[in-house]
């Protein structure tokens, strides 16, 4: 039975991949995650009796940490889906994401890099190391045009420029020590166990409590957005078919403005739990979900559009994506009126879906002055 080590296996991409893996495969999962805000226990309390599932507390820039995992469980491939992700903080305050994104990918290929030499011959040629990077360490794209896997690199924030770092490091040690290292670059995702900071569950939940929607700067940046259960399948056939030294890029072909998401959340909602009904809006008098829209000042940076082309892994491994836009949204829609225990859980004295990413009043260390 092979072992999978998943870094940041809690969180939002992470935990989906875990449930995955146990569904698609015999393998062991080993989660190695430091519990940041972001990630939660409650995301894995479903799988966490499953005798193949082993958690441990632990942060992937800590090498004695990191070295201590690969000892005690020899992983067969690693998973890296361990980041901060929030753009908005990243301009608050970029050093956690060089720790993380930069030092902790470092300390990981170094450890797997000692890991794959102390295997024999049989086990290190199917060792694998994967890496799970964005679609944003390309920059922006005009209104026309799609990432593809030789597109520059253009990172424009500091999140973006941290993922840009981690890939190239990725890349270097496939070519500098032969570690049999993939990357894959991913359109924004959305689904299930996401934390309430992202746009798709933040509007969710601020519109059933009757709160303003913030849309950034006129609405009209795009995204291509990709069902993280999609995504999943992507990543698990780049790490059984992938050839080492290779990128696939993962997107969902659904370009949307963000006015356009929220406008098709707020339709969900208005469907499926009704403005009359909920006594957090009925009082207002509000007959759609779509009156709480606000405008608020861009972020800074905010880039224009990003749109994935998915040819590769489409034609070399066969992925399709199951879902359109519009039936994963609703699936979303749904799993988060259902999941309101989870929301309250994992928000609870952490976040308080407060607006984030401005910059003023915070030094450099993106604390409050």
């Amino acid at each position: 039975m092979d072992t999978m080590l998943v870094t940041g296996g809690a969180g939002f991409i992470g935990s989906n991949f875990v449930r995955h893996a146990l569904a698609a495969t015999t393998d062991r999962v080993v989660v190695l995650d430091k519990l940041t805000y972001a990630g939660s226990l409650e995301s894995l309390a479903d799988v966490l009796s499953d005798p193949r599932v082993t958690f441990v507390l632990g942060d992937i820039a800590d090498r004695q940490a990191v070295e201590s995992v690969f000892r005690q469980h020899a992983p067969s491939c690693v998973l890296n889906f361990a980041a901060e992700s929030h753009v908005d903080r990243s301009i608050d305050g970029p050093r956690p994401f060089v720790q993380t994104n930069v030092v902790g990918t470092f300390e990981l290929l170094e450890a797997s890099r000692r890991h794959a030499a102390s295997l024999g011959e049989r086990e290190r040629a199917r060792f694998r190391f994967l890496h799970v990077s964005t679609d944003e360490v390309y920059g922006s794209l005009g209104a026309t045009g799609l990432f593809h896997e030789e597109t520059p690199y253009a990172p424009n924030s500091p999140y973006a420029a941290s993922k840009a770092s981690a890939d190239h490091l990725v890349r270097a040690y496939h070519e500098t020590f032969g570690l049999p290292a993939v990357i894959t670059n991913c359109s924004n995702n959305y689904g299930p166990y996401q934390f309430p900071e992202k746009l798709v569950p933040l509007m969710i939940l601020n519109a059933l409590e009757g709160k303003p929607l913030p849309i950034y700067g006129d609405g009209g940046n795009v995204r291509d957005w990709l069902y993280v259960l999609d995504h999943c399948a992507g990543i698990l056939l780049a790490l059984r078919n992938g050839k080492p030294g290779e990128k696939y890029n993962i997107g969902g072909s659904n370009e949307r403005t963000n006015l356009e998401i929220v406008d098709r959340i707020c339709d969900v909602l208005d469907r499926e739990a009704p403005p009359s009904g909920n006594p957090a809006v009925s009082a207002s008098g509000i007959g759609s979900y779509r009156e709480l829209k606000t405008f608020v000042p861009d972020r800074p940076g905010h880039d224009r559009r990003y749109a994935i082309d998915a040819t590769r892994i489409r034609r070399e491994l066969g992925w399709e994506p199951e879902h359109d836009f519009e039936s994963g949204i609703a699936e979303t829609v749904r799993w988060y009126l259902a999941h309101r225990a989870w929301c309250e859980a994992v928000q609870s004295g952490r976040y308080r879906r407060e607006r984030l990413g401005l910059a003023a009043g915070q030094d450099p260390e993106g604390e409050k002055r």
